[in-house]
């Protein structure tokens, strides 16, 4: 996504900050697919969601013998009336009937294009565990810009920027600019930091140094010390978080902030929750739908994680778009005067590959006298710019890699990889990446692989993203995810239908690396009532773009309830100079 970044440090050789996704997604190692560097580097997969229990609740085990005398038959009673859902339930009528105590959110000096002044901030008090309501309470951090007309408001416009760990108030904070206009006009738009991220109640498992270490780590060239490496960094990251964090980490899950999200609709006051999701809050918004299909209202899922996919194969599908979009960047930079990569479009993303795998073996000084660039914070950096569009970011890619193939500099790269890791000047780091791995471990774990299945893997890996993943090998698909992870989870993938519910507009990049069209399309069709609307282009996500043409479609539908036609396909615009 273009136009929204929580950057605010500028890289000491001149290059501006990258105007790129705040939606911070898995860094991942080049020689393995990006499933399996989460399991390596925080011992977890993501997975959906079916259950609706809490999130991490050990799964009883089933009787493994039968009686073996002759018992009476017994009359089956009817069932039990289903329990009440959300407000519905009396035990959690204080939580929907509280109000937020709004006051104006102090200025932070760090910004210059707005005062924080102009935003209200306020709490939003939930249980911890929503099956005993009466126990132990969270606080979630929420940030409001209100209605630039109130007079005309017609509600509050709920926002999640994905990750899983990105900050809802910063995508206000940072991003405020890209609602200026009818949204603003007509809604107060929301920003909350769901349970465990950021300021409401934030999981921090190592410190800056460990994190320093783990993230600049290239794994091990050899698979079987690979693998040790990776069950040793899990097992070390598990214990850390279970003793930083302990019963939180049993429920941060997506379905508890789906719950969260529906005490907010009811403290502000709304009838039917108004939302804007991307990426990994498409997720979040299609549970919700489920949860909640009669309180939908206008949700807009943009960039889409499919809820029903096997996560093995949603990550290779992942790895194969970051594939292709480094193809098609490189292709790009070839044809341009100068590019560092050379001017043969067959050879391009070659020399880009060999550059950033090099680095292993002889990383790069940076502007940080105490750290340089390895290989995987190199993939890291570079990654992290496919997520923007081609106007711009790929702009500031071809001039990472200008400074690192010919002034053997890596501090551009290593300035955009602490971007996405949420690594600030000083050294120090949010809590997004400690999250991340603490929410999908919640939200469900891969199952281990069959050996057909893991060469069925290797093979679509071979043909789909042969650079990314040359040095891949079947000991490093083994293994079920999050398997050292202290709390285990029932939730599973599976197919959302949210029947009842308001139509939903479903958004998707043709181009989009992290996650790919075909993911649109089809939650598009496995939702009962939903409206696919495509940008043909590159990057992650098609709103803040600027594209007039998806901006107008997705304003009419959350302003007026007007859907796109069926099939609206926008075309890329040439961003103006």
């Amino acid at each position: 996504m273009t136009g929204i970044s929580p950057c605010v440090a500028v890289w000491a050789g001149g290059i501006s900050c990258p105007v790129i996704t705040l939606f911070q997604a898995t860094s991942f190692r080049r020689s393995i697919p990006a499933a399996l560097a989460l399991l390596l580097a925080a011992g977890c997969f993501g997975g959906g969601a079916a259950s609706d229990a809490a999130d991490a609740k050990p799964v009883p085990a089933s009787p493994t013998t039968a009686p073996t005398a002759t018992v009476p038959a017994v009359v089956t009673p009817p069932p039990a009336p289903p329990k009440p859902k959300g407000a519905a339930d009396p035990a959690l009528r204080s939580f929907y009937e509280q109000k937020i105590a709004w006051k104006a959110c102090e200025d932070d000096p760090a910004t210059k294009k707005k005062d924080e002044g102009d935003f209200n901030c306020g709490t939003l008090k939930v249980p911890m565990d929503y099956t005993a309501p009466e126990g132990k309470s969270l606080d979630i951090a929420v940030m409001q810009y209100p209605a630039a007309k109130p007079d005309r408001k017609i509600g509050s416009l709920v926002l999640n920027p994905g990750g899983p760990g990105g900050s809802g108030q910063d995508f206000v904070k940072y991003g405020f600019s890209e609602f200026d206009g009818v949204l603003h006009d007509r809604y107060d738009v929301l920003g909350f930091d769901p349970r465990g991220v950021a300021a409401s109640s934030p999981i921090r498992c190592i410190d800056d140094k460990t994190r320093d270490k783990r993230n600049a780590e290239d794994s091990p060239r050899d698979p079987a010390a690979r693998k040790a490496r990776g069950e040793e960094s899990s097992k070390e990251f598990s214990a850390a978080c279970k003793e930083q964090a302990g019963d939180l980490l049993n429920f941060v899950g997506t379905r508890n902030q789906a719950r969260d999200m529906d005490v907010l609709r009811g403290a502000v006051g709304d009838t039917k929750l108004n939302y804007l999701g991307v990426s990994y809050g498409t997720y979040l918004g299609s549970l919700y739908a489920e949860e909640f299909p009669d309180r939908v209202g206008r949700l807009v899922l943009d960039a889409v994680v499919d809820p029903a996919a096997d996560q093995l194969d949603a990550s290779v599908d992942q790895v194969a778009g970051f594939e292709r979009s480094f193809q098609a960047f490189s292709a790009d930079c070839a044809a341009r005067v100068g590019c560092p990569l050379g001017n043969d479009p067959d050879k391009a993303w070659q020399v880009a590959a060999d550059f950033l795998d090099g680095l292993q073996d002889h990383p790069l000084p940076t502007q940080d006298a105490g750290r340089k660039l390895t290989s995987s914070l190199g993939w890291t950096g570079a990654k992290s710019l496919l997520y923007g569009d081609k106007d711009q970011t790929w702009k500031l890619l071809r001039e990472a890699f200008d400074y690192g193939i010919k002034s053997k500099n890596g501090g551009a790269l290593l300035f955009y990889a602490d971007n996405q890791m949420g690594r600030d000047k000083e050294g120090h780091y949010d809590n997004s990446q400690d999250s991340r791995t603490a929410i999908r471990c919640a939200d469900g774990a891969a199952a281990a692989s069959s050996p057909e299945r893991i060469e069925q893997i290797l093979a679509k890996l071979r043909a789909n993203a042969p650079r990314m993943t040359k040095d891949t090998v079947a000991s490093d698909l083994e293994g079920p995810g999050c398997e050292f992870w202290p709390y285990k989870t029932p939730e599973k993938p599976h197919v959302i239908r949210a029947e009842g519910a308001a139509p939903i507009l479903v958004v998707g990049t043709t181009g989009d690396p992290a996650t790919p069209y075909a993911a649109s399309e089809k939650l598009s069709k496995d939702l009962a009532n939903a409206t696919l609307l495509t940008l043909k282009g590159e990057g992650h996500g098609a709103f803040g773009r600027g594209n007039t043409c998806i901006e107008s479609a997705i304003n009419a539908y959350i302003v007026d309830g007007t859907l796109p036609a069926a099939g609206t396909k926008c075309e890329t615009e040439k961003k103006k100079k």
